[in-house]
């Protein structure tokens, strides 16, 4: 649907009526500009500004579609710009994806948004605060647009640099418990960043060396591109610096059952000693010497017989136990 529509003369804003008559009137008066944005339009309503400003079907088809690449062309001697909007969702730290699109022709700009991140009213509004700027035409529009995603871009690189850092810590802390499934994600967020400022760099080279763009707003368009080029080169880092922490992670958790196997490997060997014995001395022999072996206390005529193979076999399976404890503990498998 149409969000708003105005035409500018001299920086000032003025009440649009009928979309031909005025853009009409524009052309002929040679002065100023007409501006419509529009949100998730059906194609019904596409269809008629489509017609109103003669748009290039191949970028109409696109806009419609949608889900396009950034990408910058030139249609007839008409602009058509896709950038891919970004937002950042503090709760649960994910990274909410849009699409802009932005016509730009005779006397004309058109601003299609797909979702919720980057709305237009701010831009517009401040725009209109700035009647020199706006009195540069439509590439006063492009520009601010631009500007306003990239800022976004640049904010939501401090909201990730942010949250690799935490994971970061959090790996490296043994006393925190880390989820590799948050890795993950954040390389998944990390993605949809990159997907958004990465391909729009080339685009806006080309834009800063189309005819849309004079000497004079030249610098204004290389800003954009440096501030692209930058947070391209931080997602590119920070992409980066979670796979070697991913490494890490799993590195440490390789570590840890390893350590764990052989801890439980030493357990079992100390108990292999005693179930051994156990199980020799537990079978049905006649007569097992051990068994038999005693003392004798007191006289011939009385007395006692102190029979101690049992203590003897305990003595024996504790001393071996012992041992091995000892022999593992000093190895550092316990």
């Amino acid at each position: 649907m149409i969000i708003d529509q105005a035409v500018y003369r001299g920086g000032n804003r003025i009440d649009c009526g009928d979309l031909r008559a005025e853009l009409a009137d524009l052309r002929e008066h040679d002065d100023g500009f007409l501006w419509v944005g529009l949100k998730d339009p059906t194609a019904d309503e596409f269809s008629i500004i489509a017609t109103e400003f003669g748009l290039h079907p191949l970028a109409v088809e696109d806009a419609l579609a949608g889900g396009q690449r950034p990408k910058f062309e030139v249609y007839d001697g008409m602009a058509f710009l896709v950038m891919r909007t970004l937002r950042y969702i503090e709760a649960t730290s994910d990274i909410e994806t849009g699409e802009l699109m932005v016509f730009v022709g005779d006397r004309f700009v058109v601003t299609v948004r797909r979702g919720e991140p980057t709305p237009l009213e701010t831009v517009r509004a401040a725009l209109e605060h700035d009647p020199r700027l706006l009195e540069k035409g439509p590439v006063a529009v492009i520009y601010s647009v631009m500007d306003a995603v990239v800022d976004k871009y640049l904010a939501i690189d401090e909201e990730l640099s942010d949250d690799v850092l935490a994971i970061e810590h959090q790996v490296f802390t043994p006393s925190v418990t880390t989820d590799v499934s948050d890795i993950y994600e954040l390389k998944r967020e990390l993605l949809e960043a990159r997907w958004a400022a990465q391909p729009l760099i080339e685009p806006t080279r080309r834009l800063v060396a189309s005819s849309f763009v004079d000497e004079g707003f030249a610098p204004f368009f290389r800003d954009v591109l440096d501030h692209l080029e930058l947070v391209s080169e931080h997602i590119e880092t920070y992409d980066r610096l979670l796979s070697d922490v991913l490494s890490a992670y799993l590195s440490q958790v390789g570590v840890q059952q390893n350590n764990d196997m052989r801890k439980i490997s030493a357990w079992v060997a100390i108990a292999t000693v005693p179930t051994m014995l156990a199980g020799i001395y537990g079978t049905n022999f006649h007569s097992v010497p051990e068994l038999e072996a005693s003392v004798h206390f007191g006289g011939r005529g009385g007395g006692y017989e102190f029979y101690y193979g049992y203590y003897l076999m305990i003595a024996v399976l504790a001393t071996i136990g012992v041992l091995l404890w000892r022999a593992f503990k000093k190895s550092g498998w316990l």
